[in-house]
């Protein structure tokens, strides 16, 4: 699916682009866009996106967390295992077969959630001050846009899942 630089358009804003993508993932991960006051980077990417994922669509098994974020099951075990070990997920028994373990947010799990979204809404809110409502839309949509087509191009080209970014 390869395309020549002439079709995609102006070679000049696309350098633009892919310069500006790789210091966003600079600063992103330097600051890992942790919000602001004490909260401020007191939880990592990883734990984030499993806890945020488990509160938006419920508890479930690891392999169906795993498939939903786009990474290895061995993955999200290592990942889960911090969590669970301080109470922010609750690991229990599937109801329909009790061998299966489900995860699921905890009550402390998803007041620690909110705190670090409510955080993170700040610094937002912070660093796009002078956005127009618009502005602040058209961002998200691009933005959004711009991950599902590098998500679907990772899918297509086989990387492997440890190699790809994480979903939201």
């Amino acid at each position: 699916m390869s395309m020549d630089m002439t079709t995609v358009g102006d070679t000049g804003l696309l350098d633009t682009l892919q310069h500006e993508v790789a210091v966003f993932a600079r600063r992103a991960e330097q600051t890992r866009l942790g919000g602001v006051g004490q909260v401020r980077n007191s939880m990592d990417r990883a734990a984030y996106l499993l806890l945020n994922r488990l509160d938006k669509e419920g508890p479930m098994g690891v392999k169906a967390l795993a498939a939903s974020m786009g990474i290895d099951s061995s993955t999200v075990t290592r990942q889960v295992a911090p969590l669970v070990d301080t109470g922010l997920v609750k690991r229990t028994s599937h109801p329909e077969d009790g061998r299966a373990v489900v995860l699921q947010l905890s009550p402390r799990g998803a007041a620690r959630l909110e705190e670090v979204r409510s955080s993170r809404r700040q610094l937002m809110a912070e660093l796009t001050h002078d956005w127009a409502p618009e502005e602040r839309e058209q961002f998200c949509t691009l933005l959004t846009r711009f991950n599902v087509a590098l998500s679907a191009r990772m899918s297509v080209q086989g990387v492997p899942a440890a190699e790809q970014p994480p979903a939201s």
